[in-house]
């Protein structure tokens, strides 16, 4: 697994995570829907993306190495 396809797990978590809360407990829980996009949205265009940083100091590579 990539730091790309990490990225992308934790967002879709977050968004289920936060639709389910919201529809289930409080709707101020759609906060972290909001968040995990806005997020998503400025690492696009600024390329500073803490949850990449995070994995990258786990150890998951950033590309996949061609054989």
């Amino acid at each position: 697994m990539t730091t790309e396809n990490a990225v992308r797990c934790l967002a879709g978590t977050l968004v289920l995570i936060g639709l389910g809360l919201g529809l289930l407990v409080n709707p101020w829980f759609f906060i972290i829907v909001g968040f995990v996009g806005l997020n998503l949205i400025q690492s696009s265009f600024t390329k500073f993306c803490p949850a990449e940083m995070i994995f990258c100091k786990m150890g998951l590579p950033r590309t996949i190495q061609a054989k």
